[in-house]
């Protein structure tokens, strides 16, 4: 594949080639319906590229081998920037970086906004949620609140991810609680009780899904 298009990206360049299962357990993290197609995956209308070799000038020479997993859109988005999302949380899951238009990221770099969200099928009432939270908790605004070092954010979720598509029989509009904090083992934890109480399911900031809270932490190098 032509180095021009790695780095137009987006493309998740990885320290090893990862194995296909894997790949594709991954990305059904984003889309459980996603498929193999020869050698590439398909998520919803965005292919996944077989890893290719790539030169570490590809990221600047930060990695010393480069394998280079270039994701395309073929048709509308489902949420936008999705094919980005994907690329960059590969990378953050297999312990890499993310190319978009010759920019090259860390996706496990902390200073990086966003955090975890809770999609919810409901919008929770203020009180049903202050009592789900722990510590002192204020009310900054009507959807924002904060606790224990953590701001919760009630707004609609953007589209519709497909890692959410459960809920979307019993909801018209989902509803994120949009997590921000300094500490994501504890944004995790809360996360995923929140998602417990509410019946909802957790994501990351790429929308994959998540399950345990070690997923929203980067790999032990």
């Amino acid at each position: 594949m032509a180095k021009r298009r790695l780095r137009t990206g987006p493309t998740a360049a990885l320290p090893a080639r990862p194995d296909r299962s894997e790949l594709l357990r991954l990305v059904r993290l984003a889309d459980p319906g996603a498929r193999e197609d020869g050698d590439d995956v398909v998520a919803v209308d965005v292919r996944v590229h077989a890893p290719v070799e790539a030169d570490p000038g590809l990221v600047g020479g930060e990695l010393e081998q480069v394998w280079a997993c270039r994701v395309t859109a073929e048709g509308p988005l489902p949420v936008d920037y999705f094919d980005r999302f994907l690329a960059e949380g590969l990378a953050f899951r297999l312990g890499g970086l993310a190319v978009c238009r010759g920019e090259v990221t860390d996706p496990a770099d902390e200073s990086l906004p966003g955090g975890p969200a809770v999609i919810l099928p409901v919008r929770p009432a203020a009180e049903e949620l202050m009592e789900l939270l722990e510590g002192e908790v204020e009310q900054e605004e009507e959807f924002v609140f904060t606790a224990g070092g953590v701001r919760v954010l009630v707004v609609p979720e953007k589209g519709q991810p497909p890692a959410a598509q459960e809920l979307l029989p019993f909801a018209a509009e989902l509803t994120a609680l949009e997590l921000r904090g300094d500490d994501q083992a504890k944004l995790a934890t809360l996360a995923l009780s929140l998602s417990d109480a509410l019946n909802g399911l957790v994501v990351d900031r790429w929308r994959f899904r998540v399950d345990r809270a070690e997923d929203l932490l980067p790999p032990a190098s």
